[in-house]
């Protein structure tokens, strides 16, 4: 099991692309690893025939156990399989942790010259996706694909794959459903099917947001809000919306700029014994997707201009729900959004990611009774905005001043068109 992201400690099997028997090139997809941000495929670092399957789909295993024994020739596959069969049995989906672990702590590293352990240290992640169906036998979705297919109630052997090499995600499901006429469209109104009283353990994502969090709790953060009036930057996306750009995109450029003039407030803390100025300005925006919440990263956001920022982040939720971020698309954040505007919040607060020095929550614009400077009562829309940052690197006169900027960029948002 190879570690596909750095606070990886787990993952879990999505689906084995090739069967056991099967011979494998050098490079070639072998099974969809669910990490704790996304699935990925892994690749075989040698040639050779997939011997023996040592943990299921839907079972876990920790990094750097075995998932598979790899024989060079297919005189040694039987071989192979009765050293597996005198280790212990395969991890079955319902496997927990431990479980997976211990099966595969049980085969034996030494292996003779030509029956090859497929080593964690061999294995690669390749960027290209397998086929959504080999030979017949085994159909590729995302996770998420697989639950909307089971609540719409369609059966993803009759879904043609609009992802990379014919993966299946979720808006080919949904337009199978359109498809399929008013059933599909009743299935989608029933129940959700959660069984109350019910004991759910963690996805791998959820596990690692927890992780995250208890982390978190080891720093000592402050919190420093500010409220932004909003009516020129309103004016500006709806003059810009039709062009493609986002309000997402115009905050991450908004701060992005901010921050090349505050650049401690995009530092970061590590070691609790010094500090790094980031040299890129790489904004994490917090998305929510089924199962949990992931920040793809939009990087050196303060030199892309907007509508490539636009473009960018679009293909970077696109990714996101499907699980086919990679992680520097998701890990390399200096500086991170959450937004709940489009909810109704007016203000929250946001707990900071570990490694990285602050983070933004952003509410939602609303009409204002304000007075004006000339004595009146106007009305003028405005947000509220909270940032929580690292007390160790990051003091209330460097957040204060960094939000007067940014407050002055967003009341006079002419240089984010630049």
């Amino acid at each position: 099991m190879p570690a596909l992201s750095s606070t990886m400690t787990e993952g879990k099997i999505v689906s084995w692309v090739r069967s056991e028997g099967d011979k494998l090139c050098k490079g070639e997809s072998v099974v969809v690893v669910e990490s704790d941000k996304a699935d990925m495929d892994v690749e075989t670092f040698y040639d050779g025939y997939l011997a023996k399957i040592m943990v299921d789909e839907g079972g876990v295993a920790s990094v750097g156990s075995a998932i598979a024994l790899l024989a060079e020739s297919e005189d040694e596959i039987a071989e192979a399989q009765a050293k597996a069969a005198a280790s212990g049995s395969p991890s079955s989906p319902a496997s927990e942790t431990s479980n997976s672990a211990a099966v595969v702590a049980a085969v034996p590293h030494p292996q003779p010259e030509k029956v090859k352990l497929a080593e964690p240290a061999a294995v690669t992640v390749g960027s290209a996706v397998h086929p959504a169906s080999e030979g017949g036998k085994r159909i590729v979705a995302s996770p998420y694909a697989k639950k909307l297919a089971n609540e719409l109630k369609v059966e993803l052997a009759r879904v043609v794959g609009s992802g990379p090499k014919g993966r299946i995600v979720a808006k080919d499901v949904e337009a199978e459903a359109a498809a399929a006429g008013p059933a599909a469209s009743v299935a989608a109104a029933g129940p959700a099917g959660i069984e109350l009283a019910s004991v759910v353990p963690f996805t791998t994502m959820q596990g690692a947001v927890s992780r995250n969090m208890v982390e978190s709790l080891a720093v000592p953060t402050f919190r420093v809000g500010y409220t932004i009036t909003t009516d020129a930057l309103d004016a500006l996306y709806k003059k810009i919306k039709s062009k493609g750009v986002t309000m997402t995109a115009l905050l991450a450029k908004a701060t992005a700029l901010a921050l090349v003039q505050h650049p401690v407030v995009n530092s970061s803390c590590r070691d609790g014994n010094s500090f790094i100025y980031n040299s890129s300005i790489n904004i994490a925006v917090a998305v929510a997707v089924d199962g949990g919440l992931i920040t793809p990263v939009l990087q050196d956001a303060d030199k892309a201009d907007i509508y490539t920022l636009s473009r960018k982040w679009k293909e970077l939720v696109d990714k996101a729900r499907a699980k086919l971020l990679q992680p520097h698309e998701y890990n390399t954040g200096t500086f991170t959004l959450s937004n709940l505007g489009m909810f109704g919040v007016d203000r929250f607060d946001a707990i900071l990611p570990p490694g990285t020095g602050a983070i933004m929550a952003v509410g939602a614009s609303e009409p204002t009774v304000v007075a004006t400077k000339d004595g009146r009562i106007g009305m003028k829309n405005q947000m509220q905005v909270n940032v929580t940052a690292d007390h160790r690197v990051i003091y209330g006169a460097d957040l204060a001043s960094f939000l007067q900027t940014l407050a002055k960029i967003i009341e006079d948002p002419r240089d984010l068109t630049f």
